[in-house]
């Protein structure tokens, strides 16, 4: 099984906002998912990112790969996504 970090859209039509979840990577995208690790909201002004490192931290080092729009969450919040 093949993990990946990434986002599964939430909200109503034109007003989304994003969780950030651990899922296999055969999942649709909002479809089933392991761990909800953050959430993400680019309607408001700034974007609100809100993440949990340590969970992160931890299923990176058990080999979840995040997706690149996940990566560029990561690299604005300071949390290293090469890391393991």
């Amino acid at each position: 099984m093949s993990l990946v970090i990434r986002m599964a859209r939430a909200g109503t039509k034109k007003r989304p906002f994003y969780h950030i979840v651990l899922a296999d990577s055969r999942s649709p995208r909002d479809g089933r998912f392991i761990e909800i690790v953050g959430r993400y909201n680019p309607q408001t002004d700034p974007s609100t990112i809100d993440l949990d490192e340590a969970k992160i931290k931890d299923w990176m080092a058990k080999g979840a790969q995040p997706t690149p729009q996940v990566r560029k969450l990561l690299k604005t919040q300071g949390i290293d996504a090469a890391a393991r």
